[in-house]
């Protein structure tokens, strides 16, 4: 004991500076151990604004603010800014801003991170849109708007476009001219300053340059996604000049001058729906029957299937209709991240195809690959399926939702967002957090608990006779939802906000598109 003593004040007789500086070197679960060790290393870690806020970004699992040049930055303000922010979320308090219109009625639009854009045909241009806030004591909402032109001969042959804010791109996806051997020419340019990014290896990249039958190609099939260096795009019902159809997946590292790109394709009976990327090195495939899990790193420009997971069954004749993935951004790769797997379900004597939501952790995924290989080996194509049974009632939870509903399953880490009730009414805002440290925190009585209940356990879902096996019920939750009610066509969340947007129809018969959001967080707006 007096040897333990004697090392203990050896180390205390360090400098703080020094004890500060090892500490830093800890991860987030060994600082979490070292204040259990004594009183004056549980004070040291206590009084460092920036181990405290590594340990609240853990926590939370919030993604660092970047460093502004001229903006209060300290991590002082950044952990007050991230205590505040949680708090508000917690007890779903807001400030409601004025809407604002859209001069242009938006068709094909999409969001990324508060940005709205969307083709304005007349205008031969991708138009973009940017709430505001003009400051913390107004209701009034800025709108910043910019837009990416086009020629008028490539105008007409727009065909798809994503964009990602964070890595400042926009990507076009154009019907190759008459007379090429490929389909599509996909274009690579900066969001922000309207010509060609300047990371990218190439200005362009062409698509589908098999054989492929190009008058069948029907452009609305098309499913892209954005992460990091990588863009893919599902090519589905492809149509090829010997007869055959089939469903392409087809992917760049748009950065490299290697032009790394691979082909996946697929059998169009498995009816292949969707696909995400979870990291820089795996990508989610979604088809009616099953989960596919491939790398990008395990064999040169090709696709490797590293693990099956098999869907819930379904009672004949029922079917999936349409499966869906919420899209998780590419800033949050190294963050844990809720997936929301969106079911629509038809066949038999329904009038209207239910549709439900599976949550699952990007994570879980990922570790089930390795549960995969030990009961199964390396996957195959004739591999079978890990069962729903093994992996879905346990690390999933589902919900009934309403089909073709925009404003639901929005989520930025383990928080989801949607608006619950007739879409035809004003609804209100349920909140959902996965979050596994909160959920025990409450639980133990830390905390606030007003607007706030927990969620264990299974629930009877109206619908779940639907299903062969159980759906799932092994995540625990909090749940908060709001004393306001919105009318909202659609819905996107961030960090610290959500935007909602609706249509509405003018005397004239003139669509408007309106703009608020509520804030949840209003002294510092978090990207």
């Amino acid at each position: 004991m007096n040897q333990v003593h004697h090392i203990a004040t050896r180390l205390l007789d360090v400098p703080m500076e020094i004890i500060l500086d090892i500490l830093s070197h800890l991860d987030v679960h060994d600082l979490v151990r070292a204040r259990r060790v004594c009183n004056d290393i549980r004070q040291a870690i206590d009084f460092s604004s920036e181990l405290l806020y590594s340990m609240d970004l853990e926590y939370f699992n919030a993604i660092p603010v970047p460093s502004i040049p001229g903006s209060d930055y300290s991590i002082p303000t950044l952990r007050k800014s991230l205590l505040q922010s949680e708090s508000a979320w917690q007890k779903a308090e807001y400030s409601k801003r004025n809407p604002i219109a859209i001069p242009h009625p938006p068709s094909m639009h999409q969001w990324s991170c508060g940005v709205l854009g969307f083709p304005v045909e007349s205008l031969q241009q991708i138009m973009f849109f940017q709430p505001q806030l003009a400051d913390g004591h107004s209701n009034t909402i800025n709108l910043r708007q910019w837009s990416c032109q086009l020629d008028s001969a490539a105008a007409l042959r727009l065909e798809h476009y994503n964009f990602s804010v964070a890595e400042d791109l926009v990507i076009l996806v154009f019907r190759a001219p008459s007379g090429e051997s490929h389909a599509y020419d996909i274009i690579f340019r900066s969001l922000s300053e309207d010509k060609v990014h300047r990371e990218a290896a190439f200005p362009s990249v062409k698509a589908l340059d098999n054989e492929v039958d190009l008058e069948l190609l029907d452009p609305y099939t098309l499913r892209s996604s954005i992460f990091g260096d990588y863009y893919g795009v599902l090519f589905r019902n492809v149509n090829k000049a010997n007869g055959e159809v089939a469903d392409c997946l087809q992917i760049w590292n748009w950065k490299s001058k290697d032009t790394f790109q691979c082909l996946e394709v697929f059998d169009p009976a498995c009816k292949t729906m969707n696909f995400s990327f979870l990291t820089n090195e795996r990508i989610l495939v979604v088809n009616a029957r099953e989960l596919l899990l491939y790398s990008l790193v395990h064999a040169p420009n090709a696709l490797q299937l590293t693990a099956k997971f098999s869907l819930p069954a379904l009672h004949s004749p029922f079917e999936y209709a349409c499966i869906g993935f919420s899209p998780i951004p590419s800033h949050a790769c190294v963050h844990n991240q809720m997936i929301a797997l969106s079911m629509d379900i038809s066949g038999g004597s329904l009038t209207k195809n239910p549709c439900f939501t599976s949550y699952v952790e990007r994570n879980t995924l990922l570790k089930l690959e390795s549960t995969y290989v030990s009961c199964y080996g390396k996957a195959t194509e004739d591999s079978p399926d890990l069962p729903w049974s093994s992996w879905g009632p346990d690390h999933t939870r589902s919900f009934e939702e309403s089909s073709f509903d925009p404003c639901k399953h929005s989520v930025i880490g383990f928080r989801t967002a949607s608006l619950v009730g007739n879409q035809n009414s004003k609804r209100p805002l349920c909140i959902r957090d996965f979050n596994p440290h909160r959920v025990v925190d409450f639980k133990a009585g830390n905390g606030t608990k007003r607007n706030q209940r927990l969620v264990e356990g299974g629930e009877i879902l109206p619908n779940s006779s639907l299903f062969l096996e159980p759906l799932g019920s092994g995540l625990p939750y909090l749940e908060t939802t709001t004393e306001e009610k919105f009318l909202s066509t659609d819905m996107t969340m961030e960090v610290n906000r959500v935007n909602t947007a609706s249509s509405s129809m003018s005397f004239c018969r003139a669509s408007k598109y309106l703009i608020s959001s509520s804030f949840f967080y209003l002294e510092h707006h978090v990207i």
